[in-house]
């Protein structure tokens, strides 16, 4: 049962993006930085968010960027992973700093490689990049917010007399 927990709790981060929310603010990124610091097995933990982030793409549908999206979320969970001495402010901050900026800037390439709405250009790249800078403050938002809750609630499972988890998932 105890090894159930991190994975059922990541697939409820995953239900919540199907439930109405502002754009980007998700917990995509959380799920990756939690996955990749909880589970030990590195393929598991890359794993189990994609599969959380496929099985929600199947009732909102796929798009020309899902590999870029998928890719961000694979380098989220690789800095969660990164977290070895722990998580506290300053890595917290860090990590969600990290893995936001850097699912902005890869999915927003993708967007601008795969779409027509921009020219193939360093003009129509920097465009693009500047017509996604709202979504990237709800991105950030929504990452300190889940990221925040995720390890919050795993802490108080963690430290429950109820729960105990296992550090060998």
């Amino acid at each position: 049962m105890n090894k159930l927990i991190i994975p059922l709790i990541i697939i409820l981060a995953a239900i919540m993006r199907l439930i109405p929310h502002p754009p980007n603010f998700t917990p995509i990124i959380a799920m990756g930085l939690f996955s990749g610091y909880c589970i030990k097995n590195k393929t598991i933990a890359i794993l189990l968010p994609i599969m959380a982030m496929f099985f929600s793409d199947l009732f909102l549908g796929f798009h020309l960027t899902i590999y870029w999206v998928y890719g961000s979320l694979v380098i989220a969970t690789i800095l969660g992973m990164l977290l070895i001495k722990g998580i506290n402010m300053k890595s917290f901050l860090i990590s969600s700093l990290s893995a936001s900026s850097s699912f902005f800037l890869i999915t927003n390439f993708g967007v601008w490689l795969t779409s027509a709405y921009y020219p193939k250009t360093m003009d129509g790249l920097l465009i693009c990049y500047t017509m996604a800078l709202p979504f990237f403050g709800n991105t950030l938002l929504g990452t300190f917010f889940y990221t925040g809750l995720l390890f919050m609630v795993y802490k108080l499972l963690r430290n429950s007399s109820l729960i105990t988890i296992s550090d060998s998932i």
